[in-house]
């Protein structure tokens, strides 16, 4: 007889009572508040540090892509070729060092001349009828930023500003705009217009281009500068019988040719000065504007195809994985021959014979439809396969459900984490391959009302070795955006792990 037993036989009636016999027995109220499905993956992808980043950098992009158009002074269709390939620059941030829009370069001594001059020959007095040469290195318009000694080759080191460095322009105006002009001078005190230059005295032996506005002054054999007797630069200023220097040349009963210093007619065409934050393109349009738009476009098509392919992937896993014998046979081979077109022959057929009917971007759309549903299909047939024989789907069954309750009740949401995961992963990939097909010139999304992070990319490739800021900002883009949403569908694969609720790590 074992002791449990001896204690058994020995227990009587009077040894037993009623644990309370004047109050009844409840369950006590949890003292936590329940964690349902979507609070306990937010709760684990909060501990997922990477995926965490990788969503602060998704909104900030968003967000930049959204409100930069809205306080940007350029228009994505706003273009002005003589500011092309400008590096950034900017007045607030040059204070720090940074987008200044100067650079570093070696002259020699024409050139050196060539650049000083448009300091000088921006400092004309029209009262005066002189220019001022201290306004050559240094001066407020002045190319030359600062002179930073000498090379073996006697050639001068100088730090340029890409933007003056444009100096005069030579323009064809009507009369009215000649006016408006005049007038703006007056109101603002901002200079313009500047002397006409006389074409038959500038030395065509040193001067390849004769329209340039830049060589006002006079040149001898050397090509160097001639000085008069203060020290100034001879001009050769069209002037009328009185000696006067003339600031407009007739070119026919409507037009006239002007001299303008161009950063000031800039501003009188735009209201602001020539500041562009990440620099200009090979067409002088803005690269801040651009890349929002372009990563607008990239972002809206990746969302449009994600959320498309969900919808059509996962009533086509759904019917497939619930169903399954004949019709799940039938429609997985419907797949295999859709999954054996290779995507950028249909993209590449789509953009020839669908791109003039319907446009660029739904053909482009059709093109990543038509065969990226697939795989979120065969992950929601997977799941089916897995949850249609649990016992709550054969209760519910016997209880009467219907299939389509059973499908999108009670099975269904299971599928969820694996689906919404592959949805998010879809987004990078989507981007890649429109980059993908825009630098190759298969798709062409490049223009004055709209742009893509791939279509820039192309765009820059051509001048990747003079100017390298062209590229550099798609590119940064892209690769946040590609390493962001990876990191991110990593987070949300493991916050809807089912496998892991309720898990305390």
């Amino acid at each position: 007889m074992t002791q449990a037993d001896k204690i058994t036989q020995d227990l009587t009636p009077e040894d037993f009572r009623f644990a309370s016999r004047s109050e009844q027995i409840k369950d006590k109220k949890p003292e936590t508040k329940p964690i349902g499905y979507f609070r306990d993956a937010w709760r684990r992808f909060k501990k997922n540090k990477a995926s965490i980043v990788a969503l602060c950098i998704i909104v900030f992009l968003i967000l930049f892509a959204i409100i930069v158009p809205l306080i940007s002074s350029f228009s994505i269709s706003f273009s002005d070729p003589v500011y092309r390939n400008r590096i950034p620059k900017n007045s607030t941030l040059a204070h720090i060092g940074i987008a200044t829009g100067e650079y570093s370069n070696e002259l020699n001594q024409r050139a050196f001349e060539y650049y000083a001059a448009i300091g000088i020959g921006a400092a004309y007095d029209k009262e005066t009828d002189t220019e001022d040469n201290t306004q050559g290195v240094g001066g407020e318009y002045a190319a030359i930023r600062s002179v930073k000694g000498t090379t073996a080759s006697n050639r001068t080191k100088v730090k340029m500003d890409a933007y003056l460095e444009i100096g005069f322009r030579r323009l064809s105006v009507t009369r009215e705009e000649y006016d408006q002009i005049v007038a703006y001078e007056q109101e603002t005190g901002n200079t313009v217009l500047y002397p006409v230059i006389d074409s038959s005295k500038v030395n065509q032996t040193f001067v390849i281009d004769s329209t340039d506005a830049n060589y006002w002054y006079e040149m001898d054999s050397s090509g160097r500068a001639v000085k008069d007797a203060q020290g100034n630069s001879k001009d050769i200023y069209l002037r009328d019988s009185d000696g006067n220097a003339l600031y407009f040349q007739n070119r026919d009963a409507n037009g006239l040719y002007i001299r303008v210093l161009y950063h000031n007619y800039f501003i009188f065409k735009n209201g602001h000065a020539p500041e562009f934050l990440f620099g200009t393109n090979s067409v002088g349009q803005d690269i801040v504007v651009r890349l929002a738009s372009g990563i607008q476009l990239s972002l809206l098509l990746a969302f449009g195809v994600s959320v498309i392919n969900l919808l059509i992937g996962a009533i086509y896993g759904t019917v497939e994985g619930y169903y399954g014998g004949k019709v799940d046979l039938i429609m997985e081979r419907i797949v295999d021959i859709l999954s054996g077109v290779p995507f950028i022959i249909v993209a590449t057929l789509f953009q020839l014979h669908l791109a003039n009917s319907v446009g660029i971007v739904p053909s482009l759309l059709f093109a990543f439809v038509l065969t990226g549903w697939i795989g979120t299909s065969r992950r929601v047939r997977t799941q089916f396969y897995r949850f249609k024989g649990q016992e709550y789907v054969l209760a519910a069954r016997t209880l009467g459900a219907s299939d389509a309750r059973l499908m999108f009740k009670h099975i269904f949401p299971n599928t969820l984490g694996t689906i919404i995961t592959s949805s998010v992963l879809v987004i990078p990939s989507v981007i890649f391959s429109e980059s993908m097909l825009t630098y190759l010139g298969i798709v062409n999304l490049s223009g004055t009302s709209m742009t893509s992070i791939g279509a820039m990319l192309s765009d820059g490739q051509a001048v990747l070795a003079s100017f390298p800021h062209v590229i550099f900002f798609p590119a940064i883009v892209i690769s946040l955006l590609m390493i962001s949403f990876n990191l991110f569908g990593n987070g949300l694969r493991d916050a809807f792990n089912p496998s892991l609720r309720g898990v305390d790590e």
